[in-house]
């Protein structure tokens, strides 16, 4: 069962994503030491796609395992908080890459009105067994409804043909320095 989250269920939302991501290529290079990982990563998310809490557009399953934050048209990460937290909990010689990458997402970032999928995450304990599929296709419906395409920088390729199936497409690489690559993809409007 999908179910929206408010502010006051943001710390188990997060942390639940967290999990989805602790082998992902590029959140593991800007954290690569677990601990940094787990006291950080959350933070770097509620500061990207934290807004989705107070939009009704932050999603999970009943326990957590499967969740995603997905910003609507207009709204946009806190900036400022993110970049402050990045200099703050990165290692200084990957700061050029990363405020490389995020120059490089604005570009490919439409200049439409779009959903913005944020984060999308589960368990890796519950992975394989749809969740992530299903949530994708309930939050495309509300996209699809509003009559709006939806936008993601994938940091995984291999969660690229899922994003495929849905009718994402790649937009191009954005890729600085050492950094991992991303995927800018876009879906237009059903």
């Amino acid at each position: 069962m999908l179910r929206t989250s408010n502010r006051s269920e943001a710390d188990s939302l997060l942390s639940g994503l967290a999990l989805g991501f602790s082998a992902d290529p590029f959140m593991r290079w800007l954290y690569p030491e677990p601990g940094d990982f787990l006291t950080n990563f959350p933070r770097v998310m509620d500061f990207f796609g934290g807004r989705a809490f107070e939009h009704d557009s932050a999603f999970r399953n009943d326990d957590f395992t499967a969740g995603a934050l997905w910003l609507p048209p207009r709204i946009h990460p806190d900036e400022e908080q993110l970049v402050a937290c990045f200099e703050q909990t990165v290692a200084p010689e990957k700061h050029d890459a990363l405020f490389e990458t995020f120059e490089q997402m604005d570009k490919y970032h439409p200049d439409e009105d779009c959903w913005h999928l944020a984060f999308i995450a589960v368990d890796p304990y519950r992975q394989g067994k749809g969740l992530g599929s299903t949530l994708l296709e309930s939050c495309l419906r509300r996209c699809d409804e509003d009559g709006r395409p939806a936008y993601l920088e994938s940091t995984n390729p291999a969660n690229l043909p899922m994003y495929k199936r849905f009718g994402f497409q790649e937009l191009g690489l954005i890729k600085a320095d050492q950094a991992p690559p991303l995927f800018p993809m876009f879906r237009a409007a059903q």
